[in-house]
This record gives C-alpha cells, sequence and structure tokens, in this order.
C-alpha cells in the first residue's frame, strides 16, 4: 500500500514474491518504476495506480498489507489502517512504518518549512530547501559533539552527548546529512520530507488505539526516534 518505486518490497521480499501473488498499490507514476524494477529483477508483481484508500479488491481477501513510511502522508493515518485492515483475511498480516513525533521545536519547525514552501512549484521549493540542506552539511562537518547535562522534558530533550548536526536534525529541523552522499541526493531526502503538505507523525499511544480499531493485534513494536514499525496479525 503506498509501494512507490517498489524498492522496498523487492529489497525485503526478494525471491519469495516468486512464490506468492504482490500488488503494488500507489497514487503516484512510480508505479511505473516498480514495474520496470521487478522485471529487472526477475520478479513477478502486478502495479496499479490507485489511491490506497479505494483499493480495488475485496474485504477480506488479501494475506497481508505492506506498506513503509506512506500511511502518515493520508488524510488520515487511523482511517487508513482500518480502511486496510477491511482488506486482510483473519489471521492476516500487516507491516507497517509511520513516523514518530518528535520534541516540540522539531515539531513546529516541520510544519511551518513544509507550507512555507506549499505554494511554490517544485522547482522553487528545492531551491529554497537548499540552503538547509546546506546547513546541515556544514553542521555535520563539524563532527562536534554536545553534551545536555539534564534532561529538558518541555523541548522533548533527554539528557546525553549528541553529535551536533544529529541533535539540530531532531531537536530543530530536519537538515538530513550523510557525509557520503552529495548536496543534491541530501536535498532530494529533504525534498521528499517537506513537500508533502499532508505528513501525521505520531505516538505509541495513537498507534496502538489504531490498530485495536481496526482489528490488528500488534506482535511486534519497534519504537525509534524517527517513527514506529509494526507487525501485526487481524483477529
Amino acid at each position: 500500500a503506498g509501494c512507490g518505486s517498489g524498492l522496498s518490497a523487492s529489497m525485503l521480499f526478494g525471491d519469495r514474491l516468486k512464490n506468492h501473488k504482490y500488488v503494488g498499490v500507489d497514487i503516484s507514476t512510480s508505479v511505473e518504476v516498480a514495474r520496470q524494477r521487478f522485471k529487472e529483477r526477475g520478479l513477478p508483481g502486478d502495479f496499479v495506480q490507485w489511491s490506497l484508500t479505494d483499493v480495488p479488491v475485496k474485504d477480506e481477501s488479501v494475506d497481508m498489507v505492506f506498506s513503509e513510511g506512506v500511511l502518515t502522508f493520508t488524510e488520515s493515518t487511523g482511517e487508513s489502517i482500518r480502511y486496510l485492515g477491511k482488506k486482510l483475511k483473519k489471521g492476516g498480516s500487516m507491516l507497517f512504518y509511520v513516523y514518530a513525533k518528535k520534541g516540540p521545536i522539531r515539531e513546529f519547525a516541520d510544519d511551518h518549512i513544509r507550507h512555507a514552501i506549499a505554494p511554490m512549484n517544485d522547482k522553487d521549493a528545492w531551491e529554497a530547501l537548499m540552503p538547509l540542506t546546506k546547513l546541515g552539511a556544514a553542521l555535520g562537518e563539524l563532527n562536534q559533539k554536545v553534551n545536555v547535562p539534564e534532561d529538558i522534558p518541555y523541548l522533548g530533550i533527554k539528557k546525553g552527548e549528541y553529535d551536533v548536526q544529529r541533535f539540530f536534525y531532531w531537536f530543530v529541523a530536519k537538515a538530513f546529512y550523510k557525509p557520503e552522499y552529495d548536496l543534491d541526493t541530501m536535498n532530494l531526502i529533504n525534498f521528499d520530507w517537506y513537500r508533502p503538505i499532508t505528513c501525521h507523525r505520531h505516538t505509541v499511544e495513537e498507534v496502538k488505539e489504531y490498530c485495536a480499531s481496526a482489528r490488528i493485534e500488534i506482535n511486534h513494536l519497534d519504537v525509534q526516534e524517527a517513527g514506529i514499525t509494526v507487525v501485526g496479525t487481524k483477529f
């Protein structure tokens, strides 16, 4: 659900796809890239350009729903989970990843930047994000640490030692940095995050509530700073 270019599915399932029927659904034309990627790897799969909240399959007809970092870009993450849960057979599996809520300054900055570039065309939005990307790279190249002596709960900051760039990344604004990437690649990652006008972030409690309402029993829950991973079974 939200297969994009098919990278996550091809990496996670690999040759196992040869023994199963895979259908990738995405609202964008990336399904054409996914179709070609599967063909090049010799993997079977059907691809449909469609909304994942209006999938053209019957209720209780699929064995697994897999969605990697897409549900939070729908109008309602909870409604999307409930809708896709209806497509699962009893005993079927749901695997998904959603983004976690960060500290209040990071949350504010994310939404502020998202809305600031919303009226722009893609070229102008790309250029508008480049100074932020350059700042992230400059902070990363410092290769310096900062020590937070005590928890600051009202900012969502825990005591400890942080790389300066990662401290900015987690608590101020997403400015992606990876030393082996060039500026355009880092800017693309930032662009991919800030460009969608809708992007929900969630707490663990919210995710558990969504699963319960979709009749999904959580078998595995992995909570990290960036996001929340769930593997569940429909009951």
